[in-house]
């Protein structure tokens, strides 16, 4: 039996959701590992729904982050509420704006941002169990606010963006500027992260970032 890595989803579309290649590639990394995946997302109401073929808002449409989710988990998901800490033995998040939008309030607030209760409650679960962590793109950021006020000092990256850099260092946590193809480790708190779609262009920059990332992982296991 693989190990257990829980995957969070946001939703299921880069403006609004999950980044799906982000999300894709997580997944086709980990069972290359022979990881057994559980896959899992809020069961609320998404920020806004953007048209991705305009890039704007599409007013009066409401969807729901998990299921929407479920989309890309080809159905098997489970509400994080139901997931315990207990029931993996690490964290994964991919990117996409649903990160910002849906799990935390970060696109609109910043490092003032509210996070969701359940995203909150396994994070700071994970980290205190020693079980690693992994943060892929903008989300980071959760991670960060998740361990604000804690006397966790940790090292996370996104790229080279200074203002969310910022925001993450007035977080309380350590930015540290990462190439695309390569992702930071935070040995003490087994967290890793990578910049993914923060930095990079083109998904053969991005799978390198995201497959190092998930072998970093799986040392720390």
């Amino acid at each position: 039996m693989g190990k257990k890595i829980g995957v969070v989803l946001s939703g299921c579309g880069v403006f609004d959701g999950s980044e799906i290649h982000e999300a894709v590639l997580t997944l086709l990394y980990l069972d290359k590992k022979g990881a057994e995946v559980v896959m899992m997302a809020p069961n609320i109401e998404q920020m806004h729904v953007i048209n991705h073929l305009k890039g704007e808002v599409s007013e009066g449409e409401r969807r729901n982050v998990l299921v929407e989710s479920a989309r890309i988990a080809r159905g098997n998901i489970k509400d994080i509420k139901d997931v315990s800490v207990n029931d993996i033995d690490a964290l994964v998040f991919p990117g996409g704006f649903g990160a910002a939008k849906n799990l935390t309030t970060f696109a609109v607030d910043g490092a003032n941002c509210q996070i969701n209760e359940d995203v909150k409650r396994l994070v700071k679960d994970v980290i205190k169990a020693k079980k690693p962590l992994v943060a892929i793109c903008i989300a980071p950021v959760l991670v960060a606010k998740a361990l604000e006020g804690t006397n966790i000092k940790t090292s996370l990256t996104i790229g080279t963006d200074e203002g969310v850099a910022g925001a993450i260092n007035s977080l309380g946590a350590n930015h540290v500027s990462c190439p695309v193809k390569e992702a930071v480790v935070d040995k003490e708190n087994k967290i890793v992260t990578t910049p993914a779609y923060m930095l990079g262009q083109r998904i053969s920059e991005v799978a390198a970032g995201i497959e190092k990332t998930i072998d970093e992982l799986f040392k720390l296991l």
